[in-house]
Formats: C-alpha cells, structure tokens, sequence
C-alpha cells in the first residue's frame, strides 16, 4: 500500500504564550486498494459514513495538544473510488500543535513552526 497525503492551511493562529500554533487544515490522503478496483473509467464519491467500513490510514498529528473534524453542518469529510481502486479521502480539520519559539530576538524575531503528520503502523 503506497499512501500519499498533502494539507493546505486555510487559517493559522500563533500563540507565544502558550507557544503553541492553531491551524485549520484541509488534508487529503490517497492510496489504492485492490479490493476495490472495478470496471470502467469512472469514480464515484461515497457517503462518508461508509468510512467505518474501509481501511483508513490511521494518521496522527505529531506534538498536538488538542485536533478536532469539522462537522457543521455535516461531517467535512470526501471519499472518492476510483475504477483503479484508488481513493481520495479528504477531511478538513482544526488542530492546536507545539511549537517551541525562540523570543529572545522578539519584537525582531521569525518564528517556524512544523505541521509533522505521522501514521503509527507505517
């Protein structure tokens, strides 16, 4: 199973303090399945409830303090098949991460934070 995965911030909130950053992400992850191929050149997009029946890759946020799924009005997530037996789950998610800053230079400092995604099995 090759798995390949990108995110794209659309909010971003540091917090010196506290040192730690709040992100609102959109991840996508993709891999194939050959239990699923099928027939023909099309793709189909699930009912996200279906998720509880497939294999998911079991991703984790390195150093989060506190992560939560979107779900207002509906759960914020994709799943889409294609006729390879690929699939596209997609999910958009809110997480407070770690970040240890360096303040010793502030009001003229830069500070980088990391956002490390991570799967415990592989």
């Amino acid at each position: 199973c090759s798995l390949s995965q990108d995110y794209t911030a659309t909010s971003c909130r540091l917090c010196s303090l506290s040192q730690d950053y709040t992100a609102t992400i959109s991840l996508r992850q993709r891999w194939t399945d050959p239990r699923l191929v099928f027939h023909g050149n099309r793709s189909f997009t699930l009912d996200a409830r279906l998720v509880e029946l497939l294999w998911v890759p079991d991703t984790y946020i390195v150093e989060s303090k506190r992560s939560f799924l979107h779900d207002v009005t509906m759960g914020n997530r994709l799943i889409r098949l294609f006729s390879n037996g690929t699939i596209l789950y997609a999910l958009r998610i809110t997480t407070t991460v770690a970040c240890n800053m360096d303040l010793s230079k502030y009001p003229m400092d830069t500070q980088t934070c990391r956002l490390q995604l991570e799967s415990c099995k592989y």
